[in-house]
């Protein structure tokens, strides 16, 4: 096997052995990088920092990080036009950490537009492309993270998960993605969309890579209020290929219409393997989760208006002078750089958001819709005085077909379904590799554990990984 296409512990005893170096890894992947990203397009800048590799980290990693992370020193726009040209100030808390692990960052990842989206089309430098099938999505919004590690075109990265941004992409690319307890990774540093919903977390190649960069980047942090101020355990000790008396359970609201046959029988033979290998797996309810996608959208999108309000033309990025005068300089100014520097699906969201909360209808949508996620919260905390793990599919369908839903907003939504409820409870969640269609696209099974409790998560996706070959498949690029 070529560097480039190792994983992160693989590259670390190949070091240890002193057979190759942390410059001969990072000189393969950015040779990888030049080599395809042509046609994934899943980078929007490469780094323009030099990397050292005399540091003394233990993980000189090459790692790719979305672009709403701040770098200090380098652009971040969030890959949106409203922020073109705007360099960060400091660093985000998790890129602090990974400089000081001794890792090598690669650049700046393709997302959806502030994270508003599920296939990584309305990024304002265009769509990134799935690895398995140019012509197919590679899901969002971290879908430049995930192409990036599917295609091997970074040895893992980071991405952001407010309602399955990390996981959703992570099963339509094949790979491994982790949304952490919300408060268990500072969001310091993090680019705004939804700040009760917003999560970092990692998308690696596999479940030992996962807990290796979950070691990295988790911990308390003071500049985030938010952040949870309790010792981090070491997660590799949870890498352990055994599930035996491990109760996991299946929500019968998982298995409706809508969801597709072969993601179903897929994610239906995992169960099954779970079951030889000594797990109890059994059925439970979750009343409350056809209602969780709508008030998702009531939720993340008040929370979005409130914070990309900031983005006005006077501060940060892009502004655009008026040229004719309508009612005043500032006014116009406000609305001639916020019409031409977010798009369409922004747009949507930003509108949609300012109803919620405006005067009248406060009440009736937002108050309303965090009284629902509580009831959501309810349910999965009952599950969960039974269960160890719940297991449900990532999501409904395989990666679709760039342009297919992207002028079908609702339709765009539900590729979320099952991954919201995790963020609306703020629980722990991750998305592994369980199998491909008939037309070689891959499917992911996800599993959500208690707040706190990823160590139980990744013992069944390392169990689960061990006993089948899906999370060595590669694309043929």
């Amino acid at each position: 096997m070529s560097l480039h296409q190792l994983t992160a512990h693989a590259l670390l005893e190949q070091f240890k052995a002193r057979q190759a170096s942390p410059q001969d890894a990072y000189e393969a992947v950015a040779g990888r990088i030049k080599a395809l990203d042509g046609k994934i397009k899943a980078y929007v800048r490469l780094a323009s920092q030099k990397h050292k590799f005399d540091h003394p980290g233990a993980f000189p990693i090459p790692i790719g990080l979305k672009d709403n992370l701040c770098i200090k020193g380098e652009e971040v726009t969030c890959s949106s036009r409203i922020l073109k040209g705007f360099r960060a100030p400091y660093d985000a808390h998790v890129v602090e950490k990974i400089r000081n692990s001794g890792g090598v960052i690669l650049g700046g990842l393709n997302m959806d537009e502030f994270a508003f989206g599920s296939s990584c089309e309305t990024s304002c430098y265009g769509p990134t492309f799935n690895p398995w099938n140019l012509q197919c999505v590679p899901g969002g919004s971290s879908g430049g993270s995930a192409a990036s590690v599917a295609a091997d075109e970074a040895v893992w990265a980071l991405g952001s998960d407010t309602g399955g941004s990390i996981r959703q992409p992570a099963a339509f690319c094949g790979i491994v993605g982790l949304k952490p307890t919300y408060g268990r990774v500072s969001r310091y540093g993090l680019i705004a969309f939804a700040s009760s919903l917003d999560q970092i977390g990692p998308l690696t190649k596999d479940v030992t890579d996962c807990a290796l960069l979950l070691n990295i980047i988790a911990g308390y942090d003071e500049r985030d209020s938010t952040s949870i101020n309790l010792a981090v355990p070491d997660y590799t000790k949870s890498l352990i290929n055994d599930v035996r008396g491990l109760k996991i359970g299946i929500p019968t609201e998982a298995f409706v219409d809508g969801l597709d046959p072969q993601v179903r029988a897929a994610v239906e033979e995992s169960l099954n393997l779970f079951k030889k290998l000594g797990a109890v797996v059994k059925e439970v309810s979750l009343p409350h989760t056809p209602y969780a996608v709508a008030t998702y959208y009531i939720v993340a999108t008040a929370e979005a208006s409130s914070n990309l309000a900031r983005f006005d033309g006077v501060r940060y990025g892009l502004r655009v002078k008026p040229q004719n005068l309508r009612r005043n300089a500032l006014i116009d100014l406000y609305e001639e750089t916020r019409s031409a520097g977010f798009g369409d699906e922004a747009k949507r969201r930003i509108m949609l958001g300012t109803y919620a909360l405006s005067s009248g209808y406060y009440d009736a949508y937002y108050l309303r819709g965090q009284k629902v996620r509580t009831l959501i919260k309810n349910d999965l905390e009952q599950v969960f005085k039974t269960c160890d793990v719940i297991a449900t599919p990532t999501a409904p369908t395989v990666a679709f077909r760039v342009g297919e839903k992207l002028s079908d907003p609702i339709s765009m939504y539900l590729s979320d379904i099952y991954t919201i409820p995790a963020n609306l409870a703020g629980i722990p969640a991750i998305s592994v590799p369980c199998g491909f269609s008939k037309s070689g696209l891959p499917i992911g099974l996800q599993l959500m554990g208690k707040a706190l409790d990823e160590g139980t998560i990744l013992r069944a996706a390392y169990t689960y990984e061990q006993n089948n070959p899906w999370h060595t498949k590669k694309p043929n690029l």
